[in-house]
């Protein structure tokens, strides 16, 4: 199966293939004691995969809607944060491939006029800007920083990145079907983690664009960027931000790159609507952008 080209390119854009660095082991396990505060555990079981929705997008292969079986599990209530992210860097010195390229994706609409000008740009995307220095630790390129991001979700991290670190704490990046199963918060078939409403009596329940998209951020939802891993209600099992805030990196395949799930801050129905829970893309696995990160999962003991 083969990613949507121009749809992959305006949700994850993908480093070029002439700049990718080298990719390296995991490091070893880490101690599963690491990794159990923060997760809660799912009974796993049989439940319906996928959509058939109008508003989905047959090339991504949502559907067909079929029922999927998954083992229990436990799974993080949050995305990783930067603080965590930062005691793993800390501990390990781990470089990641954003920093180790020497660039990432920004948004265009979050920097500088002395940034965005002359940043190269994904073409047909000109919202994204390749900036020089964006990384974990300066989402918006270089002197951005992290002052007041310590419980929002680390972004700028690849499939490789987010790997070391589940790794390091003992745990794994969850399967699609995990994921989705996880996301759905037990509800069979609706459209987001609440029900098929996007904003049920008026009731902000995501992080995404609003306005239009790319020039009118109207950040009605409280947020023109990322927002705290725990803003807004929880699904059904007690995870947050399943829908919005950061696409989330899995574990699977598809095609040359891997899963990402659950849509982001930069997601608007206009042109991606891929914040409802059966919708996916995938980006290439050392590829990183100011609006990926991920969460975990651990086997159930």
């Amino acid at each position: 199966m083969e990613t949507n080209p121009s749809a992959s390119a305006c949700c994850a854009p993908s480093v070029p293939a002439v700049a990718r660095p080298s990719t390296r082991s995991l490091p070893g396990p880490g101690s599963p004691a690491r990794g159990v505060r923060g997760m809660v555990a799912l009974p796993g079981g049989a439940f319906l995969m996928g959509t058939e929705d109008a508003d989905g997008f047959p090339a991504d292969g949502e559907g067909p809607v079929r029922s999927v079986r998954v083992p229990p599990f436990l799974i993080d209530v949050c995305a990783v944060r930067n603080d965590e992210y930062a005691a793993f860097v800390a501990d390990t010195g781990y470089v990641t491939d954003a920093e180790r390229l020497g660039w990432s994706y920004v948004f265009a609409g979050f920097l500088p006029a002395a940034l965005r000008r002359g940043a190269p740009r994904p073409p047909g995307t000109p919202w994204w800007c390749a900036v020089a220095g964006a990384a974990w630790h300066e989402p918006a390129g270089p002197g951005s920083g992290l002052d007041g991001l310590g419980d929002h979700p680390v972004v700028h991290v690849s499939w490789y990145d987010a790997a070391a670190y589940a790794s390091w704490a003992g745990k794994r990046l969850p399967t699609e079907a995990e994921w989705e199963y996880a996301a759905r918060g037990g509800l069979e078939q609706a459209r987001y983690p609440w029900g098929d409403e996007l904003d049920p009596d008026g009731e902000y329940r995501c992080n995404i664009w609003r306005g239009t998209f790319p020039t009118r951020n109207t950040a009605a939802d409280g947020y023109r960027g990322t927002a705290p891993v725990d803003a807004f209600a929880p699904n059904g099992y007690g995870l947050h931000n399943t829908s919005g805030n950061v696409w989330e990196w899995c574990a699977d395949r598809w095609s040359a790159g891997r899963v990402i799930r659950g849509g982001s801050h930069l997601c608007h129905a206009s042109y991606c609507n891929r914040y409802r829970v059966a919708a996916r893309t995938a980006n290439t696995p050392d590829s990183s952008t100011g609006h990926t990160g991920f969460r975990c999962v651990r086997d159930a003991p």
